[in-house]
């Protein structure tokens, strides 16, 4: 199993090409906050309804110095597709091999999907994604059991929340993304979360 990520440890640096062909790092990123996510795939309904509310988010998060950048276990082709539709201002990255995914120690699982498909509110979720313009719509090929990951991670590219999702619909709360971004360098953090599998 791979180990997980806690607050205090140095975040893993990656390189890759974001929606636009553009070079993406961690590192370009020094001296900046970066809220890192890693979504399930390109198609996912309720990742899209995500990725939107953090599209509406973003120029307040941007104004405090965060930055935002997301993965979808998708080929390139898909996240045009679907998810790269929404126009975001900030990075999407295809990673279908799932490279910068284990690095980071997202989960796959099926047990927790089966979980998520159980309760009573999914078929809510998925009604609010498709009101929002996001219909359920399977991806060919696509892993149907990763379980979304996201990190805060401070201007010195260590780790201060790693919040690893308990349920495919489980994500970090906007209000400790608020909190982070509202954050200076010298504040600590109130969550500190590492969520146990």
């Amino acid at each position: 199993m791979t180990n997980l990520l806690k607050p205090g440890d140095k975040a893993p640096i990656f390189q890759s090409i974001d929606q636009h062909g553009a070079p993406v790092s961690l590192d370009q990123f020094r001296s900046r906050k970066v809220l890192l996510s890693f979504f399930r795939n390109a198609a996912c309904a309720m990742c899209n309804l995500r990725v939107h509310q953090m599209i509406q988010r973003y120029p307040e998060w941007q104004r405090q110095g965060l930055q935002i950048i997301t993965f979808f276990e998708s080929p390139e082709a898909n996240l045009h597709k679907y998810v790269g539709t929404q126009q975001a201002p900030f990075p999407l990255i295809a990673d279908p091999g799932a490279v910068v995914y284990n690095r980071y120690g997202v989960e796959s699982s099926e047990s927790k999907t089966d979980a998520t498909l159980a309760l009573p509110n999914v078929h809510q979720l998925a009604d609010e994604a498709a009101a929002a313009g996001f219909p359920l719509t399977p991806e060919e090929g696509a892993n149907f059991h990763r379980i979304p990951a996201e990190f805060l991670i401070d201007e010195e590219g260590i780790v201060k929340t790693a919040y690893y999702g308990k349920l495919i619909t489980d994500h970090l709360p906007f209000e400790w993304v608020d909190r982070f971004a509202a954050s200076s360098p010298d504040e600590v953090l109130i969550e500190t979360e590492n969520r146990s599998r």
